[in-house]
């Protein structure tokens, strides 16, 4: 029976699995004279391939949903093909910056920024100071013309806190209401002391207990020290309320 896997393998398997996506999108738009594919990952940092001719290298960033740096090597061909091409000379980077878009498109909510062009050695280096990454040979014909590369941090997975543990320490409004009644502005206006407004609640029915106008508990009016209260005996059952319940039992 093989043993179960760790935590650790898990998330190295999730992220070869989300770099091999980003170096697909990023392969279709890398400006090669034919069609490139992604290779097999590699995540070891010592076997990343490179192509035999490996040129240049433009790293960026990545900021949003997913945290981490890319980097995308080309071979002399594809540098070569930036340099002669039909409208003129290429910024490598900016000629490249579609592609690491596209990649970072497929991790979610994400932008690149500061892409800028590196030597190929020095900025797979970038990456292996920074943890763990992984590298994607693109090839064309079975010749090696560019490696993609990822390094990405994954959000970290957190225990949700329910609403009212996020603000157990505010102060809010507290209303205990014994009914209610819809009156025209005519009958306000002609009030008077001594006369009775009739409520929409019987007399044995209990009063609601109101947190910022959200109904939380009903219970009884009491009579503390010559002062009115509440004595609780029922938590609605609605979410907020229930944590609310939990906290007090």
């Amino acid at each position: 029976m093989s043993a179960p896997r760790t935590d650790s393998s898990q998330d190295s398997q999730t992220v070869t699995e989300v770099v091999a996506a980003a170096a697909r999108a990023a392969a279709a738009l890398v400006p090669a004279a034919t069609a490139l594919v992604a290779g097999t990952p590699v995540s070891d940092p010592d076997t990343v391939p490179l192509p035999p001719d490996a040129a240049s290298a433009v790293t960026a960033g990545l900021s949003g949903e997913v945290s981490g740096d890319v980097v995308l090597v080309v071979s002399a061909d594809v540098v070569e093909a930036l340099k002669n091409s039909p409208v003129g000379k290429m910024d490598v980077a900016a000629a490249l910056r579609p592609a690491l878009e596209a990649a970072a498109a497929t991790l979610g909510r994400v932008r690149i920024a500061s892409e800028r062009e590196e030597e190929p050695v020095a900025a797979l280096d970038g990456l292996r100071d920074k943890g763990m990454f992984v590298a994607v040979p693109l090839l064309s014909g079975g010749e090696h013309q560019a490696t993609f590369a990822l390094q990405v941090t994954l959000p970290a997975t957190r225990t949700q806190r329910g609403s009212l543990d996020l603000l157990r320490h505010v102060a809010m409004e507290v209303t205990v209401e014994i009914g209610r009644t819809r009156m025209t502005v005519q009958e306000l206006l002609s009030l008077h002391p001594g006369e009775v407004v009739e409520l929409d609640r019987a007399a044995s029915a209990p009063a609601d207990l109101l947190v910022n106008g959200t109904l939380i508990a009903r219970g009884e009016v009491v009579v503390v020290d010559e002062d009115f209260g509440l004595r609780i005996s029922e938590i609605v059952t609605d979410a907020a309320a229930a944590e609310l319940g939990r906290a007090t039992t």
